[in-house]
């Protein structure tokens, strides 16, 4: 069986994944997940029980969770490049970077994101402001963390990048960064990198979908148009 990955092109932890595959030269069936409707979602739970995208299928095994995805993907499909540095204390900041991006990044821009789908009733006003509030208290610590570096722990694109670059591109809509100018420079080399370029190409035609389409910069509606 060929390797499988369950995803949705607008969800951000698969455009994580997706950037791991297209930098390794991996090749994968992409099988494209709709949720929201209820024979797919019961099909899909028997592969991922808590609902999550995307869902890595090897020989019928199932592997969950993005940053463990692209750890087995360098394991076993490892390609044309390696995403953990072989260095240890590498990889562990790599892998430290892969998660703070995850944590202060990726999650509260969801929960911005997430309450927009919601009815009036439903809405959480106070959660989205401490979510608005974790993204401006992460930009200065990334901000520092990217003097004088390339990438997110150095000269080397790593998993690390991987998940920096879909949070930080929803997160640019949602509350901007334009103010650090590290974060700033790093955000457009992410954008230019070729993995990353194709994944948004391949998002394009979903993004009038994304619930703040509106506040979308118009090279972000059209990128690759």
């Amino acid at each position: 069986m060929a390797l499988v990955l369950h995803y949705h092109p607008l969800s951000s932890f698969c455009h994580k994944v997706l950037i791991a595959l297209y930098e390794s030269g991996t090749a994968f069936e992409p099988v494209m997940v709709n949720l929201g409707d209820p024979a797919e979602r019961t099909a899909y739970l028997e592969i991922s029980p808590m609902g999550k995208i995307p869902a890595l299928q090897d020989d019928g095994r199932a592997i969950v969770e993005t940053s463990i995805q692209i750890e087995y993907l360098d394991q076993y499909h490892p390609g044309t490049r390696k995403l953990l540095p072989a260095n240890a204390g590498r990889c562990l900041e790599a892998r430290l970077w892969d998660r703070l991006f995850d944590l202060y990044i990726e999650l509260p821009m969801q929960k911005i994101g997430a309450d927009a789908m919601r009815t009036e009733g439903e809405r959480d006003p106070r959660g989205v402001a401490d979510a608005r509030d974790g993204l401006n208290a992460a930009y200065p610590m990334i901000e520092r963390q990217l003097s004088g570096k390339t990438w997110a722990v150095g000269d080397d694109f790593t998993i690390a990048d991987c998940a920096a670059a879909p949070g930080l591109f929803y997160a640019s809509i949602l509350e901007p960064f334009a103010a650090y100018p590290n974060l700033s420079a790093y955000f457009e080399r992410l954008l230019a990198w070729p993995s990353y370029d194709r994944v948004l190409r391949e998002a394009q035609p979903f993004f009038e979908y994304y619930p703040y389409y509106r506040n979308m910069p118009e090279r972000f509606r059209n990128w690759g148009l």
